[in-house]
């Protein structure tokens, strides 16, 4: 069993180093810049999609500020929230935020109307892994996650998992990190001669692709955009780098850099800048980051056959009268 789950592993992920690294919502609040971008994104690809789930799923809530979006905007469904923190911070820094989300309005039925506030209260948090959701099958009309899939070791399970989930017709919406994120660090990392995991070895879009094909979710439909923010100064470059999730590999490089390791990698950053690279100097911008952001989404199809490979014929009554 050992052996099988090293050959799926996309990446040597320690799964309970992202755990801890995102157990702190202080911790990774200057990487949430990005996030709410990627989350209203995701929300303009949504308004493409004709859907009014019952239940939905953010599968990495992080600090509930995607729960308070979908709440709004599926105010009959019941939303749900689950986290992999292992001390459960994020998820009640999410629960903080959710009851934050109401409106005045909300608030005034929640607090004279019993049967309006049983209602409003309605966005359970659940701490778990992406691999192992403990939820029914089929019980999900809707499963969001922004920028969460890339952190776990073994995201073709993970696909397995979620669309065992997913109701049929119901739909998987995401967003993660692809291969050319982070790439000027990767890149100064080795012009510097630093030995070590230092990126994660992101998944390629169409390999995404194939994972949801073979997992089960009909005709995916896959896109790209390529982010870049510019930095100043290299400290809150490495600081966002940090809040977005830090390093989780396994063989990541374990003390500190030295005072020359450190200045080699400052100077490799500074030179693929785009100032640098146009003979330029300039106080601004010295330093960029490239993030390489993927959206996926797939509805469940119907099932054709049972579980034993019967097939299944549907009949639908008449409406016609005789």
């Amino acid at each position: 069993m050992q052996e099988n789950q090293a050959v799926s592993m996309s990446a040597p992920i320690d799964v309970q180093r992202v755990r801890s690294l995102f157990s702190d919502p202080e911790r990774t609040a200057p990487a949430d810049f990005l996030r709410r971008e990627i989350a209203q994104r995701m929300h303009e690809r949504l308004d493409l999609i004709k859907l009014t789930p019952q239940v939905v799923l953010d599968a990495g809530c992080g600090d509930g500020a995607d729960l308070a979006m979908l709440a709004q905007r599926f105010a009959q469904a019941q939303v749900l929230g689950l986290d992999g923190s292992v001390q459960q911070l994020m998820c009640a820094q999410a629960r903080a935020s959710d009851q934050q989300g109401q409106s005045a309005l909300q608030k005034v039925f929640t607090r004279w109307l019993p049967a309006f506030a049983a209602n409003a209260q309605k966005s359970p948090l659940i701490c778990g892994d992406f691999a192992h959701l403990p939820l029914k099958n089929q019980s999900v009309d809707l499963l969001w996650s922004n920028l969460a899939l890339h952190w776990h070791p073994q995201p073709d399970r993970v696909l397995l998992e979620w669309q065992r989930s997913v109701r049929e017709n119901g739909l998987l919406m995401f967003s993660c990190f692809g291969p050319d994120t982070f790439r000027q660090l990767r890149n100064a990392f080795l012009q510097a001669g630093i030995a070590g995991g230092h990126v994660l070895p992101f998944v390629d879009m169409h390999d995404l692709g194939d994972m949801m094909v073979a997992a089960g979710f009909a005709a995916p439909v896959m896109d790209m955009e390529m982010l870049t923010v510019t930095y100043n100064d290299v400290e809150k470059l490495l600081a966002d780098l940090r809040a977005f999730g830090g390093n989780p590999l396994q063989d990541r490089r374990r003390g500190l850099l030295g005072k020359r390791a450190a200045q080699r990698l400052w100077q490799a950053l500074e030179a693929q800048s785009p100032v640098a690279n146009a003979g330029q100097t300039a106080e601004n911008s010295k330093y960029c980051m490239s993030f390489e952001v993927i959206y996926g989404h797939a509805f469940r199809p119907v099932a054709r056959r049972t579980a034993a490979g019967e097939a299944i014929v549907r009949f639908s009554p008449s409406s016609s009268k005789s």
